[in-house]
Order: C-alpha cells, then sequence, then structure tokens
C-alpha cells in the first residue's frame, strides 16, 4: 500500500520538533548510536516523534503520528559511548506505518507535510515577529555574556520573521506549554491558524 515510501529511523522522544528548530541531543543509548551512525554515513535524515506512551530508553516507545525530520548539523564523541548532537528540524511528516526492529528501534513509512505557505504579513504576524525578535536577541546577548566564545544559539539561521509559520514555530517552543499542546500546535497545517493560537497566548499572558 505504501510501498513508494522509504522507511526512516524514528528517534522517539519527550520532546516536540518544529521545522527550523534547533534540538540538542546526548545519545549514549547503543541501539541509538548505531541509527545516528548509519544516518551520517548516508547523509540521511531521521525522525523525532513526542512519545505517546511509554519511555525514552527500554522498549520502543509508542509515537504521536505527526514528527518533524531532524538533520545533523554537529557532532562530537569526546566520552567513550557519548555522543553530542545539535540538530535541525526540517520537514514535517506523517506516519503511515512503522516497524519494531529486534534491537527496539522504530522506523516508519511516512508521507511529507507541505512546509507553511509564505504570505504577506498582517497585524498579528507583525507583532508577534517583533516581539519574538526581542526575545531571541534578548536569549543570545545573555548567551553570549553568559558563556562567551562556547556559547551556542538556541536558533538557527537564517531568522525568518517573514514567514508567519516560522515565528509561529519558535514560539512554540520558547513558551511553557503543555508537550500535548506544543504537538497539536505542529499538526495543523495552516501556519497562520498556529500563529493565530500563539497571539490569543500572548496577549492573554501580557507579553505582547
Amino acid at each position: 500500500m505504501h510501498e513508494n515510501n522509504p522507511w526512516i529511523p524514528l528517534f522517539p522522544l519527550n520532546t516536540v520538533l518544529f521545522p527550523g528548530g534547533v534540538l540538542p541531543l546526548k545519545v549514549f543509548e547503543t541501539r541509538y548510536l548505531d541509527m545516528l551512525r548509519d544516518c551520517m554515513k548516508i547523509e540521511q535524515q531521521f525522525g523525532v516523534v513526542l512519545i505517546k506512551s511509554g519511555q525514552e530508553v527500554g522498549n520502543a516507545a509508542e509515537p504521536e503520528s505527526v514528527g518533524c525530520l531532524a538533520q545533523i548539523i554537529e557532532w562530537d564523541m569526546q566520552d567513550l559511548g557519548v555522543m553530542m548532537l545539535r540538530t535541525e528540524g526540517r520537514q514535517r511528516f506523517r506516519i503511515l506505518q512503522q516497524r519494531v526492529l529486534k534491537d527496539q528501534r522504530l522506523e516508519a513509512q511516512i508521507e511529507l507535510i507541505d512546509e507553511d505557505p509564505t504570505t504577506g504579513p498582517d497585524a498579528v504576524h507583525l507583532q508577534c515577529a517583533s516581539t519574538l525578535k526581542v526575545v531571541i536577541d534578548d536569549i543570545n546577548k545573555k548567551g553570549r555574556a553568559a558563556h562567551g566564545v562556547d556559547y551556542a544559539s538556541p536558533f538557527s539561521l537564517p531568522v525568518r520573521f517573514d514567514n508567519p509559520g516560522w515565528v509561529a514555530n519558535r514560539w512554540c517552543e520558547i513558551l511553557p506549554i503543555p508537550l500535548k499542546a506544543r504537538q497539536k500546535l505542529l499538526e495543523l497545517t495552516d501556519g497562520r491558524e498556529r500563529l493565530g493560537i500563539v497571539h490569543q497566548y500572548l496577549l492573554q499572558h501580557n507579553i505582547i
């Protein structure tokens, strides 16, 4: 039924990755070290999915049906058996079917979800974007002051304040909202709808 869709490795985590987001990872489980080595060998992306039930370690967890592809940007292994990575979110996907391998790793056949379209700015977009710029600048300024040249920004370049989906995604990462709420926002196919929900939250909490 899905024979034209290749199988990709899944990494079930207690986090939600958004397109354009940065996800640092500290990996020590043998099965995931093997998975990441395989991905690096062939420059393959892997799928980050929020755990619906189960744990990050041990038997394979049950993932949510929508996730985000992750690209490995940097990696380091200063300690034997512990890999430090910086990954970035790429395109969202929907799981069509999944399977559990012998080592309890998950693989899935997926279909990609279209990227949020770039549209002309409106008042909601401009308000959310201008406040987001202040927040990002402040986080980066404090990070550089605290860590100097070792500071790694939690935001990837280029910034895209002109894109409502990008602006919404960054707010979804920053705001102190439950993982289930983040997942629901990730699943929204309309970037403007996602931004509208974010805007309501910012108004209710007197952030804008």
